[in-house]
């Protein structure tokens, strides 16, 4: 299928900007923050609250209603690793809430290359057990590198009470050896050189590049994992490895056609982005 119109536009106008490939550090993360102004006007929420997890961890709380006893979701934001933050990803979170009608907790783990792996993997566990630990039903989500960290939450807590998992265009094998790192490597959006420049500020030197902990498409049992979503993008770096592990969890899969990697945060210019929202609440609700 071609490029969806929007997204096509939208690549267009992306010709302008330095090559994401291009940017240090810094540049980097002013970007991600920049394009939160995609997902459109953050709406409303009548609580939301940042608090510290354990001490160190910081962490925003969304309420689309004053229910006590909603059920919550733990959200990390995407960011290759090394990018994202509370603001980055805030119009989302609070649409996400709404759509799901839960409680969001998103999470501000700890970024490379300042934090090496596996501190967003211990970030992510210690974000699931402070959920679990709130007697409602809990369930995981996260986009890009953010969906690898709560695949990873989910092996790790596997067999327990999580209810669900939603991972969108997970980033979730280091070894980048997909036919779609090939197919899509440059020209729509966030390509294979970014990826791997992801990986490569993530893992320390000598790290395993299969180590389940860093790219959960490795891990060798995946019995008692929580009922998971997979969602890909057809023109996308990391369609394959994403269809991958959706086949081995045996996860409703949904690739939407003619997207590239990213579209899920910005539904104040896409429609497909609109449509996923309401396709991540369909799945969740069901398995509060």
């Amino acid at each position: 299928m071609p490029l969806d119109p929007e997204i096509a536009g939208f690549l267009e106008l992306q010709k302008a900007l330095p090559p994401r490939s291009t940017l240090d550090i810094a540049a980097t993360r002013k970007r991600l923050r920049q394009a939160a102004a995609l997902a459109g006007p953050p709406p409303e929420l009548p609580r939301v609250e940042n608090i510290v997890l354990a001490s160190y961890l910081r962490a925003r709380q969304y309420w689309p209603s004053e229910g006590a006893k909603l059920p919550l979701l733990v959200y990390f934001h995407g960011g290759r690793f090394i990018s994202g933050d509370l603001e980055s990803h805030d119009p989302i979170c609070r649409m996400l809430a709404i759509a799901a009608g839960c409680r969001l907790l998103a999470v501000d783990y700890r970024l490379s290359p300042e934090h090496r792996f596996p501190a967003a993997a211990e970030d992510a566990s210690l974000a699931l057990e402070w959920a679990l630990g709130q007697s409602v039903p809990v369930a995981v989500a996260g986009d890009s590198a953010g969906a690898n960290l709560a695949a990873v939450a989910a092996l790790a807590h596997r067999g327990g009470a999580l209810r669900s998992q939603l991972l969108i265009y997970p980033m979730i094998d280091a070894t980048c050896a997909s036919s779609s790192y090939r197919e899509y490597a440059e020209g729509f959006g966030p390509g294979a050189a970014d990826m791997r420049r992801g990986w490569r500020e993530y893992l320390p030197e000598g790290a395993d590049p299969s180590d389940p902990r860093a790219s959960p498409l490795f891990a060798r049992d995946l019995a008692g994992v929580a009922p998971a979503c997979v969602m890909t993008a057809e023109f996308d770096t990391l369609r394959d490895e994403g269809e991958s592990y959706a086949s081995r969890l045996g996860a409703t899969l949904i690739r939407y056609p003619g997207t590239i990697h990213g579209f899920f945060t910005m539904p104040g210019i896409f429609k497909c982005a609109r449509a996923a929202i309401d396709d991540a609440a369909g799945f969740l609700k069901p398995r509060w």
